[in-house]
């Protein structure tokens, strides 16, 4: 992405960094997450417009705190320090931090000072969002100013337009902070001067070129699920390299519902795709024999699918590439460096080390899922592919608790599907970010038919969600509830009684497994 400009994100270990980022990037500048230690001379290496430090649970003064090179105030760079980045800010530059006496945490009234191009558009009194123990007592130098504060923060937010030096003691990157995002785009825009090149047509255009150039005449294999990240680069080589590339759709037997037609009708009928379907539902399934672990079903299942593929790779005489929709947040967690559109080996999830593969592609490894539902769009794939709920790789194994049997996946499959068609009978399919069913493993006792049962409990869960990485159940109303219950319990043999999962994310995750 050297053909961008570019803004880096310092990560201390905040829970907010890829909501930074991902803030940045829809203000339509490109950014990177980079881990605070990187150093000086790869950020000077990347010429970034602007660098933001993100928040963090550490204490700035203490030995073994996240921190960086000090030498980073000298670049002429602007910076933006948010929460423990402001208070690193200040500490490395000789101010001084304190306990504060009354711990903010939530949504506080932010007064603004006075006129400021970080609060140009922002009314002077406006709601942010706290959450921090500590804050700062005592600015570094007469250089820094005071621009914000709340009740209980004296400095809420501060300034050194000389060196081009910023803190907020807030997070605007939280929709809870109301002017947050207009704050932001003042950064980039006002601070930073940044002109807002990041535009997913121009990515679209330039990354089909880039593969063009990389693949050459090589073969690729694309391993395609019918998930949104799956498809979307697998319509990007298709637009770079047309025949080149061979879609393998693995039917394991742990999809929902009708899925492996809807994949297969899609990428053939419509867009032309050279498409093999492989029925390996009995592979699978004998691999998943007996297992209980979600972390060995997981492993099981992501080697399996490399075996497959190879195996069909081996039929196609010659391919060489193998296909895979990382994206952003994956190269994030994992904590791996920026890397090239196409690299060697790189494992993800269960993928084995010993591949036969000479090089994996990922086309989609700098964009986040919003992104990610933008460059389909833009690629002409239909609203049921590219706005599809997230659904994991491994499929329905990490949505029956215990063992994998034929048997679970039928009741499931159907269980699910139920759910899925009441809430789209509902009109509640675009409001819920994500809702499927959970065959927990967990026998009661019922009465049917004036008889006793003892059969299964099927888990609901709901979740509303911006972006997957919090998440708050979902109020389903009672009567689509009800409908629900009773269309399960009297449709689906072997389940007797349903549960909602109202608990949010963190603590809980949104899977179950």
């Amino acid at each position: 992405m050297n053909n961008h400009e570019l803004v880096l994100v310092l990560d201390f270990g905040g829970q907010y960094n890829q909501l930074i980022a991902r803030r940045v990037r829809e203000a339509k500048v490109y950014c990177e997450v980079l881990p605070h230690s990187a150093d000086l001379a790869t950020i000077i290496n990347k010429k970034p417009k602007g660098i933001i430090f993100t928040g963090g649970p550490s204490i700035a003064y203490e030995e073994d705190a996240p921190s960086v090179d000090p030498k980073i105030f000298e670049l002429g760079i602007p910076i933006l320090g948010i929460c423990y980045g402001a208070q690193l800010t200040a500490h490395l530059l000789g101010g001084k931090l304190e306990a504060a006496e009354n711990r903010e945490y939530g949504k506080k009234e932010l007064q603004v000072a006075g006129a400021h191009p970080i609060f140009k558009g922002v009314n002077q009194k406006t709601i942010c969002w706290m959450s921090h123990t500590y804050q700062v007592a005592q600015l570094p130098s007469n250089d820094y100013k005071i621009i914000a504060q709340t009740d209980h923060c004296p400095v809420a937010a501060f300034a050194n337009d000389k060196n081009k030096i910023y803190g907020f003691q807030y997070h605007p990157e939280v929709v809870h902070t109301t002017e947050g995002t207009q704050m932001l785009q003042n950064f980039l825009y006002e601070i930073c001067q940044c002109q807002g090149d990041w535009v997913m047509r121009n990515f679209v255009e330039n990354t089909i070129q880039k593969l063009r150039e990389e693949i050459g005449d090589r073969k690729v294999l694309c391993a395609l699920s019918g998930g949104v990240d799956s498809s979307v680069a697998a319509m990007l080589i298709h637009k770079a390299v047309g025949h080149q590339l061979t879609c393998i759709f693995v039917d394991n037997g742990l999809l929902r519902k009708d899925e492996g037609d809807m994949v297969e009708q899609v990428f053939t009928e419509q867009f032309d795709l050279n498409l093999i379907r492989v029925n390996a539902q009995k592979l699978f399934l004998d691999k998943l024999a007996g297992i209980t672990d979600p972390e060995t079903k997981r492993k099981n299942i992501g080697e399996t699918f490399i075996r497959v593929f190879e195996a069909e790779a081996d039929k196609l005489n010659g391919v060489e590439l193998l296909v895979q929709g990382t994206i952003y947040p994956d190269v994030i967690e994992s904590g791996s460096e920026h890397a090239a559109v196409i690299k060697s080996h790189h494992n993800v999830g269960g993928l084995p080390e010993d591949m036969s593969f000479t090089g994996v592609i990922e086309p989609l490894r700098d964009l986040f899922k919003d992104e990610v539902r933008e460059v389909g769009r833009e690629l002409g794939l239909p609203s049921h592919v590219v706005d599809r709920q997230p659904f994991p790789g491994p499929g329905l194994a990490i949505r029956i608790i215990g063992d994998i049997t034929e048997d679970k996946l039928a009741i499931l499959r159907e269980a699910d599907w139920i759910y899925r068609e009441e809430i789209r009978k509902a009109g509640l399919d675009k409001e819920i970010w994500q809702y499927f069913a959970v065959l927990t493993g967990i026998k009661t006792v019922g009465v049917m038919g004036d008889e006793r049962t003892y059969n299964y409990t099927i888990g609901l869960r709901g979740v509303t969600s911006l972006d997957g990485m919090t998440a708050d159940w979902a109020r389903i109303p009672y009567a689509t509830l009800e409908a629900i219950s009773t269309r399960i319990v009297n449709e689906v043999k072997h389940v007797n009684r349903i549960v909602y999962d109202i608990t949010s994310k963190p603590p809980a995750t949104i899977e179950w497994e």
